[in-house]
């Protein structure tokens, strides 16, 4: 299982050109064995969409619906072991939705799918 960062999960139940074709092949080599969505991404969509960063073509509950229901998809709920490791990350910037989905990654041992590169 790899672990799908928010916007990575969004650009690719959007078909959003950003999606690398480097991170569709990752995507379509893991529906097979899943990929993990964490609940936190659910949150920072929901976020985003009501601070009119992000629009989609429906409801926020029939986006939900459909993305959670693509292949391989995996919601990886938030546990007190991935709240405390978010507190452990050195070095690290402060978005806590990245701190959290990192932290997810690290205590699941999962590969994390980002473009994110920020430590600041």
């Amino acid at each position: 299982m790899i672990l799908l960062d928010t916007h990575i999960w969004v650009w690719w139940v959007q078909g959003d050109n950003r999606l690398t074709q480097q991170h569709q092949v990752l995507i379509q080599a893991h529906q097979t064995d899943e990929l993990g969505i964490s609940v936190y991404s659910c949150w920072e969509v929901a976020k985003l969409v009501e601070y009119g960063r992000l629009i989609l073509p429906c409801s926020l509950e029939e986006w939900f619906a459909t993305a959670l229901a693509y292949p391989g998809i995996q919601l990886l709920d938030l546990t007190l072991p991935i709240i405390v490791e978010s507190t452990r990350l050195t070095g690290f910037h402060k978005d806590p939705a990245d701190q959290l989905i990192v932290a997810t990654a690290r205590v699941l041992g999962l590969s994390l799918l980002t473009i994110e590169n920020r430590h600041d």
